[in-house]
């Protein structure tokens, strides 16, 4: 921990923005030194929008320049980008062609204990933490009674604003929790310098499902205003996930608490939009679909990771494809499906429009070549009526953490497992989804067909490549092991078995020598 605390902990002040930013979605622009930034009202609007900036941006000055966290290339250290890349490559979804050391493997479950993009994932979890702990200890009451910030319109903002801090330190511990289990907990409370003794997951899981029923209350309602932002909504359905996943971080299961934050989150202001591909476009912000996105502005909000990423290595450069159809000025010819993801999708499917097929095989023979897999641009740099984003470097489309067609899934899920509701009910938010896939009754099920095995299906093909992928086959037991193999799972093009030590990454060595208070996860 000594490494990221460092950094942040000096960071935490020294890159509030006073005054420069009123989007909380967009990057921070400017640096500031003086001890006393926060007698400006403006500084407390500016320290939250650089914890939401750290889920988009890479640094203090975007694409690239002063980055959050050094010794690795910036663009790959981006978070959104690691994590989306912790939680497809591995599994059954996606496969990327690119070399750099330390990536190949991550498509084959045989990353080392000196991952860097481990590491790095590591890392931006405990950025994160740190600011918002440093933002909840600047917001005290008596802080803010010492800088005679009295006005009590200031006071409710900024108790908005810590109920904010403290989900996004939330999801980010989450985030901590899925891929590394034992992890240090820091809160502001702890005295900085410390270092911070290693917690169970159990432990960890407590503290995150407690933080999120105590902020419930100051949340902002959901709704345009305060689209891109933290709210009931949100927290609802992190609570969801944490609930849906207890018996794989703490071995007890609580699929009513799944079932219950689902149904409020489903209760919520939130519909499906009719058409599946406006979720993932330029103007996907109008979608009445998503709950909780990570922002992007193509001009105000620029990175080499997050969205960038993602639109760009999805399409190919010497396929046929045509960059410019996406809103961007060239492909990047790195992610594609895994034929196990591609196989899901069957006749009639509008989920899979977007796929491109010509020039590429199923099959994946060689990791390195683009052309093996089919590429599948769901993210595209244009918006809903074929207009192109406002850079076509750098994307406006925003990445859907969270949307209702999810919450719809963990109710079924939660239900056939156990955790109460209503058959009926769990039906028909499933074949919501399959007319809208379908755009008739053609892919509609029967009550005996709704199965856990259906919804992992159904999962793959609603929600690929949203970042879920990893997590869904290790809590329904198959991500490692034999019980389902697929290509490059161990290292061969037919895939096999692997240990189950890879539930978990490793901890990064270099925290284990700065912070002898913690253990590597077993296997490594």
């Amino acid at each position: 921990m000594n490494r990221i605390l460092s950094k942040a902990l000096t960071g935490a002040l020294l890159m509030v923005v006073a005054a420069a930013c009123t989007d909380l979605g967009v990057e921070p622009r400017s640096t500031v030194t003086d001890v006393n930034v926060f007698r400006d009202q403006a500084s407390y609007r500016a320290f939250i929008a650089k914890i939401y900036a750290g889920l988009a941006v890479s640094g203090q000055q975007g694409p690239h320049g002063q980055p959050d966290i050094e010794g690795i290339d910036e663009g790959f250290s981006q978070y959104l980008r690691l994590y989306w890349e912790l939680q497809e490559l591995p599994a059954d979804a996606a496969v990327i062609a690119w070399g750099d050391v330390g990536l190949p493997e991550m498509n084959t479950q045989l990353w080392a204990v000196n991952n860097n993009f481990v590491g790095g994932m590591y890392y931006r979890v405990f950025y994160q933490v740190v600011l918002a702990n440093e933002f909840l200890r600047q917001t005290t009451d008596a802080k803010l009674t010492e800088r005679g910030h009295t006005s009590s319109a200031l006071r409710a903002e900024i108790t908005q604003y810590r109920a904010e801090a403290r989900f996004l330190r939330a999801l980010s511990y989450w985030h901590g929790l899925d891929f590394f289990g034992r992890i240090p907990l820091l809160t502001e409370a702890d005295i900085l310098g410390t270092l911070p003794p290693q917690r169970t997951p159990t432990e960890v899981y407590d503290f995150v499902v407690s933080e999120l029923n105590a902020i419930l209350a100051d949340l902002p309602a959901a709704g345009p205003a305060t689209y891109g932002r933290a709210t009931a909504g949100a927290a609802q359905m992190l609570l969801a996930k944490l609930y849906l996943n207890a018996e794989v971080y703490t071995g007890t299961p609580n699929y009513t608490g799944a079932l219950t934050a689902a149904s409020a989150v489903i209760a919520g202001p939130y519909s499906l939009t009719p058409v599946y591909v406006n979720n993932f476009l330029a103007d996907n912000h109008t979608s009445p679909e998503i709950i909780f996105p990570v922002t992007q502005d193509g001009l105000r909000t620029r990175t080499w990771g997050a969205m960038t990423f993602l639109i760009h290595a999805s399409i190919g450069y010497n396929d046929g494809m045509s960059p410019g159809s996406y809103g961007v000025d060239g492909g990047w010819g790195g992610i594609r499906l895994k034929p196990e993801a591609y196989q899901l999708f069957g006749a009639g499917d509008t989920r899979s429009s977007y796929f491109y097929t010509p020039n590429h095989t199923v099959g994946v023979a060689a990791l390195g070549e683009f052309r093996n897999g089919i590429a599948a641009p769901k993210f595209s740099n244009v918006t809903s009526t074929a207009a192109p984003g406002s850079h076509s470097q750098h994307v406006d489309t925003d990445f859907p953490m969270f949307r209702l067609a999810d919450a719809y899934l963990m109710y079924a899920e939660a239900h056939l497992r156990g955790g109460g509701g209503n058959a009926t009910t769990a039906l028909d938010y499933v074949n919501a989804l399959r007319v809208r896939a379908y755009g008739d009754s053609t892919g509609v099920i029967i009550a005996p067909q709704l199965t856990l095995d259906f919804i992992l299906d159904e999962r793959g093909r609603e929600l690929l490549w949203e970042a879920h992928r990893r997590n869904d086959l290790i809590r329904y037991g198959r991500f490692t092991g034999s019980a389902y193999t697929w290509s490059w799972k161990g290292g061969t093009e037919a895939g096999g078995s692997t240990p189950d030590h890879l539930k978990l990454y490793p901890i990064p060595a270099n925290e284990l020598i700065g912070n002898p208070n913690l253990t590597q996860n077993q296997g490594y």
